[in-house]
């Protein structure tokens, strides 16, 4: 910059200050009450449009939706109205139906994962903490998850028939899959070096298992149980579909063959939130068990 060009920006930085003198203190600040109220307000705004933003997409749905009833985009033979579904909603709410029908699918989940989860432990904790029982267990193991849950039910309706055992047993085996792997990787991932700490602790093998293998196996354990959940949820939605006389598949079945598709689009509804429901708790804990392996690290 030459010395022209420096007289000139002082000219003007003279005349803005004979214009408004406050422009030569400097930038203003505010009272630390009106600061500390200024960015409490700053917060909430953001907290509200980190809240606002996930919702944007399903709002974007549900007006296009309605605006496709409103215009006759669908047939109402295969997109009702949001009214309809509405009603129908508060129809099986008022005679219990819906209540009843979540319920039975909520036990089915229950039972199936409870036994799922249960093998998938037991697996994932023998082939982890043996190579001999690795070499036994794990090419049979791959060879039957390669086959999808659905996959199994022509076989198992011939041996347990299409009652409630079928549904168990279904569920089961989507649970046991991710569960067995996910503890098998945690257990063989849990470092030498604290294995040795354990020995020189004298610690006995069942010691080091319940002290030091297990507990620090369990944030991969339980991403295993979440996404074990997930699939058993998944699971029996699709048997329901195919052999069930009650649950939310079956509604969604009924619904079909009656064509009301507003049963239909009641049953989706409740199978996202519940599923929602159930993978958001989880969510919730296994975020607690990762601040407790970094607090432990």
């Amino acid at each position: 910059m030459t010395n022209l060009d420096l007289g000139r920006a002082a000219f003007h930085s003279a005349i803005a200050v004979a214009r408004d003198p406050s422009a030569a203190v400097g930038p203003r600040r505010w009272p630390p009450r009106l600061a500390a109220v200024a960015e409490r307000l700053r917060g909430g705004v953001t907290a509200a449009a980190a809240t606002a933003v996930p919702l944007a997409f399903p709002t974007l749905l549900l007006g296009l939706w309605i605006l496709s009833a409103r215009l006759g985009w669908l047939p109402a033979q295969i997109l009702p109205d949001p009214a309809l579904v509405a009603a129908t909603v508060a129809e099986f709410v008022e005679t219990g139906d819906l209540w009843f029908h979540t319920g039975v699918s909520l036990l089915r989940v229950i039972e199936g994962f409870a036994l799922g989860a249960a093998l998938g432990l037991g697996l994932g904790v023998a082939m982890g903490l043996s190579d001999r029982a690795r070499w036994i267990i794990e090419p049979s193991f791959t060879a039957i998850a390669q086959v999808p849950p659905l996959g199994w039910i022509p076989l198992l309706m011939l041996l347990v028939g299409i009652d409630e055992a079928l549904k168990v047993l279904i569920i089961a085996k989507a649970a046991l899959i991710p569960v067995a792997l996910n503890t098998h990787k945690g257990i063989r991932n849990v470092p030498t070096a604290w294995r040795e700490v354990g020995a020189a602790l004298t610690f006995g093998p069942w010691l080091t298992l319940t002290r030091i293998v297990l507990p620090a196996s369990v944030p991969t354990v339980f991403t295993g149980i979440r996404n074990g959940l997930t699939n058993a949820w998944l699971a029996l939605v699709a048997v329901e579909l195919l052999a069930s006389s009650e649950g939310l598949g079956y509604l969604m079945v009924w619904g079909r063959q009656l064509f009301q598709l507003d049963l239909v689009i009641l049953a989706m509804i409740v199978v996202g939130l519940v599923g929602f429901a159930l993978d958001w708790s989880l969510g919730r804990v296994e975020r607690r068990l990762q601040r407790w392996e970094l607090a432990g690290s």
